[in-house]
This record gives C-alpha cells, sequence and structure tokens, in this order.
C-alpha cells in the first residue's frame, strides 16, 4: 500500500471518529434533556393539584398563585424551545418557593394532609428536576467543548452545531438568604 493511500485512510478514520464523537455528544444532551423534561412535566402535572389546595387558604398570595399557573401554562404551549423552557423552569422554582414560604404562615394549611403530600411529592420532584439538571450541565459542557476545541471545532462548524445553553439559577435565588427574616415571619 503507498504512503498517500494510509494517510487517505488514518485522515478518513479520524473524521469519522470526530464525526461519530459529535453526533454521540449532541444525543447525549438531547437524551437528558428529554429526562430534564419529563421531571419538569411531573412538576407541572402536580402543580393543578398544589393551586386548588392551596388557593382558598392563601388569599393573600393570588398574586404567585396566578404567576404559577401562567408559567404553567406557558411551559405546556406547543413549540417552546429549550431556552424558553430552561427560563421557564427558573422561574417556577423561584414561585413555587415562594408557595412553599408562605405555606409555612397559615397553620390549617400545614396540617392539610393533602398539602403535606403535595410538599413531600414537590420536594422528590425538585430533587429529581436538580438531578437530571446536573445530568443535562454535564452533557451540555462536554459536548460545548467539543464545539469549541480544536479538531472537532471545524467538524461541528461543517455540521452547522451550535453551543447550547445549561441550566442556570435565576439572579433572584443567588442572593444570600436572610435566616433572621425568615425565622422573624413566623
Amino acid at each position: 500500500m503507498s504512503t498517500s493511500l494510509i494517510i487517505i485512510i488514518v485522515i478518513a478514520i479520524i473524521l469519522i471518529l470526530m464525526y461519530n464523537s459529535l453526533v454521540a455528544k449532541k444525543n447525549q444532551v438531547e437524551n437528558i434533556f428529554a429526562s430534564v423534561d419529563t421531571q419538569l412535566k411531573k412538576r407541572y402535572d402536580l402543580i393543578p393539584n398544589l393551586v386548588s389546595s392551596v388557593s382558598k387558604y392563601m388569599q393573600h398570595e393570588k398574586s404567585i398563585l396566578e404567576e404559577v399557573t401562567k408559567l404553567r401554562s406557558d411551559a405546556n404551549k406547543p413549540n417552546v424551545s429549550d431556552k424558553q423552557k430552561i427560563e421557564l423552569d427558573a422561574k417556577m422554582s423561584s414561585a413555587l418557593g415562594s408557595i412553599m414560604i408562605a405555606v409555612e404562615n397559615y397553620p390549617d394549611l400545614k396540617a392539610n394532609e393533602n398539602v403535606m403530600h403535595l410538599q413531600r411529592s414537590l420536594s422528590e420532584i425538585e430533587e429529581q428536576i436538580s438531578a437530571a439538571r446536573r445530568a443535562y450541565n454535564q452533557a451540555v459542557t462536554d459536548y460545548n467543548n467539543a464545539l469549541e476545541m480544536i479538531p472537532t471545532n471545524f467538524m461541528a462548524s461543517a455540521m452547522n452545531y451550535t453551543i447550547k445553553d445549561v441550566f442556570v439559577i435565576i439572579e433572584e435565588q443567588r442572593k444570600v438568604v436572610n435566616v433572621k427574616e425568615l425565622f422573624d415571619k413566623q
């Protein structure tokens, strides 16, 4: 075999390996995002039960309940992009956190077995969403690294692959929690 033929075969093998690696990383990101989406769907399915259980008690927090309902509606619209889902998830986490804090101010509500069950279920789902987000962010980081590093960046560019967004927390959740303020509310 001639040297030029060997070089062509080696280059072809390298190109095939890079292509396959990029496709695998893209598919892994999509697969893990689908599992995040599944967890978010579970959360959205619980929300009507939570809202109906707490709404009669929480007239003062009506705006929070309306916001949660609107966010759920927005998330269930067809053709919501991955980026929009990530943004809606951050807003939903914040709004649900507000409801859970508000529940603490209603002794009858805290004692309601239905509400307590919903809180536990929501807490479990939030933990699962958190784990799914971590897996997604790691897959996106690996994928984005491949898109930016030489030599796979050339192949990724030829394949029209673009950088994906990771899940990030909203600015409000980055603030330091004032524990004294939380205890003073009770």
